[in-house]
């Protein structure tokens, strides 16, 4: 699904340049649970943007799907992003004052979807995250972990190919953020490819490959053993 070829990304501010990934490679399959993590600095969220193409690399080849992203203008990134990508945020980005239901609608306002068929992808993106007798409640009134689940079901509505996790469960107790990622287990178990960037090890332990970048470069890129009550096996 995903290729990596000598990955660089450098900003340029001024006369400093800064290398925010240094020749990144590795292939991700279809149905993979991938967990990146990585001091601050070490471009995991470089990487992140990239891979879901808010931003483009400035060397190497990124291949998605047999698509190489150099190929593609910035409208064709758009259209990809909003069919085969979802996303799941630290900050919800939830309209507080709007209800589930129409929060959960925004990324079908955007597709061509009938609205006929509508409610029943909204109703069913709901009930996969455990969360049909709030689907009328405005966003503002949930918990905190009740909004990641509503912000993991608007990423469904689309039935993307690949969701993209940044640090999911940064504003959540640990309890709602194993709520959350038990819920992304769930998905991956059922054929979606997980990309989850996060600094917290319980949370990384749900997938099932980490990837470790430090100073740009993949330092690790192995297979996460089985958990063992979440009991920090990444340490």
């Amino acid at each position: 699904m995903i290729s990596l070829d000598k990955l660089w990304k450098t900003y340029e501010e001024g006369e400093v340049k800064t290398d925010a990934l240094r020749g990144v490679s590795c292939k991700i399959k279809k149905g993979e649970f991938v967990s990146i993590m990585g001091p601050s600095g070490s471009g995991k969220s470089t990487l992140l943007h990239i891979l879901s193409f808010l931003d483009r690399p400035t060397g190497g080849q990124y291949t998605f799907s047999g698509r190489k992203m150099s190929d593609l203008s910035d409208i064709e990134l758009a259209r990809i992003r909003n069919k085969e990508m979802g996303f799941v945020f630290q900050a919800f980005n939830l309209l507080g004052t709007s209800t589930v239901y129409e929060n959960i609608e925004l990324p079908l306002l955007y597709s061509d979807m009938d609205i006929s068929k509508r409610q029943s992808v909204i109703e069913k993106a709901v009930a996969a995250v455990g969360l049909s007798e709030k689907i009328n409640t405005t966003a503002g009134r949930l918990s905190g972990g009740q909004k990641q689940r509503v912000a993991i079901a608007r990423a469904l509505v689309n039935d993307p190919d690949i969701i993209f996790a940044d640090e999911p469960t940064g504003n959540l107790d640990s309890h709602s953020g194993v709520q959350v990622m038990e819920i992304l287990e769930v998905l991956n178990n059922n054929g979606k490819t997980i990309i989850l960037v996060t600094h917290e090890t319980y949370t990384a332990e749900f997938g099932r490959r980490l990837i470790r970048l430090k100073d740009g470069e993949i330092e690790v890129d192995e297979p996460i053993r089985e958990r063992h009550q979440h009991a920090g096996l990444l340490k």
